[in-house]
């Protein structure tokens, strides 16, 4: 069990870890040190929030599905 000072609510503490833990993981990936492990952790933070992206002609995700092979084009012989 944690022992919270009175002046602090559970939930601002809780709030503030949350936002601690997303801003640690944005600058580890922004700036390249973060590891597989982190990304998955930081796959799984956002997942666990109800976080999701659509694919566009003008974002990363769209960049990623682009670059993936169609396979519905691969026709044998």
């Amino acid at each position: 069990m944690i022992l919270v000072d009175n002046s602090v609510k559970r939930e601002d503490l809780l709030a503030a870890l949350h936002t601690a833990v997303a801003e640690d993981l944005h600058r580890r990936i922004t700036d390249g040190e973060a590891s597989a492990a982190e990304l998955s952790v930081a796959v799984k933070f956002l997942k666990d929030n109800h976080i999701d992206s659509v694919p566009t002609d003008d974002n990363a995700i769209g960049a990623l599905l682009d670059g993936m092979p169609n396979f519905e084009d691969d026709t044998d012989g």
